[in-house]
């Protein structure tokens, strides 16, 4: 699918538009004045694969802990700053590489022109993040009237503190314009796309909690993305962000914008069933992830139950069980390697696996 076209932004190592591949990013949870617990969530962020990590800076000591953490990451951090410009420049200092700012909340044109003069001198961007729950009151009364749509009214915010910036030199710039309620954002994302080259950052902001908050994400960011729309993702979780990562992977895997390691094809059974598909599936997926290894082949893996569809699915994918009484064939490429008893038959594949790494059978994850 084509992709709207935007500028390209770099965030330390990564680059955010353009041609650049879609990335994936969370927030930390940790207070991050505890430099320690913080550095550790952004590890086990890393681990999971997240490219970007942000963390808030509510007051000067939490930016006076981030040069040490800043040292002990592998990955770019964004600053999240509100209220207070001089903690946004304190963070300028710290060597973060971005910085997300909500329109006016950081005080009047000349506190943003100091910032965004800063940024510019340290080639660092800044993320405009337009949130539906903090629209500046003018934007506010124009939509609880009528007379705008809450889309139009955060497109409207984000591009006016867009101008602001460049009018203070900052060239580097993202743009968000999240909403709850995915209809809103929907509308707001693709105003947005066609009046500006901007990188979007896009998401569900305030999702809820991990199954309801996993929906609206998928079809939020999922629609978005299959109009072409969004050069980088955040899942917006009540839950341990990790998650959002994990989600956030699937959702690219998913529209085949992004490989993320095997992608496990299963069955939702049925009467027809007679071997545990689920448990195969999920110990599966299980041993993959815990195998730094085999996440890093990209390709497909069917774990079916029956005869109906069990064998043409299997086929079709680089790897296949089809289950049958108790036992199942197994297929590797479209071709039939042998019966399985069930009871093997997550080794089985997952030996498969090792082996089509190793004859270099698969694709490896970048």
């Amino acid at each position: 699918m084509s992709r709207h076209s935007t500028q390209a932004v770099r965030v330390g190592a990564q680059v955010i538009g353009g041609t650049a591949q879609i990335s994936v990013q969370s927030m930390t949870t940790t207070d991050t004045r505890a430099v320690r617990a913080t550095v550790a969530q952004i590890m086990a962020l890393a681990q999971a694969g997240c490219d970007i990590v942000r963390l808030a800076v509510p007051d000067a000591q939490a930016a006076a802990a981030l040069p040490e953490i800043v040292r002990a990451v592998p990955v770019p951090l964004v600053a999240d700053i509100h209220f207070d410009y001089r903690l946004a420049l304190a963070a300028l200092d710290a060597g973060v590489a971005k910085l997300r700012i909500n329109p006016g909340n950081i005080g009047a044109a000349d506190r943003v022109r100091a910032v965004a003069q800063a940024a510019q001198a340290r080639n660092v961007p800044i993320r405009v993040g337009v949130n539906a729950g903090s629209l500046q009151r003018d934007l506010l009364a124009r939509v609880e009237t009528g007379a705008m749509s809450l889309g139009a009214a955060m497109v409207e915010s984000a591009l006016a503190e867009a101008r602001m910036l460049e009018d203070a030199g900052c060239t580097a710039i993202v743009l968000s314009v999240k909403a709850a309620h995915v209809p809103a954002m929907l509308e707001a994302y693709t105003l947005l796309a066609e009046r500006c080259a901007y990188p979007l950052h896009i998401g569900v902001t305030e999702a809820g909690t991990r199954q309801a908050g996993v929906v609206k994400s998928a079809i939020g960011i999922g629609a978005l993305l299959a109009r072409g729309i969004g050069d980088t993702l955040r899942v917006s979780l009540t839950a341990d962000p990790v998650e959002e990562v994990r989600v956030g992977r699937r959702i690219l895997q998913a529209l085949a914008l992004r490989p993320y390691g095997p992608d496990i094809i299963s069955c939702p059974t049925c009467g027809r069933t007679q071997v545990d598909v689920i448990a195969i599936a999920e110990e599966l997926e299980r041993r993959v992830a815990e195998d730094p290894a085999l996440r890093q082949v990209a390709c497909t893996v069917a774990v079916m139950g029956c005869v109906v569809n069990g064998p043409g699915e299997a086929r079709m994918a680089d790897l296949g069980f089809a289950g049958g009484t108790d036992a199942g064939m197994l297929f590797r490429k479209g071709e039939s390697i042998g019966k399985v008893a069930v009871g093997d038959a997550v080794e089985r594949l997952l030996d498969e696996l090792r082996r089509m790494h190793g004859d270099g059978h698969a694709h490896t994850v970048s």
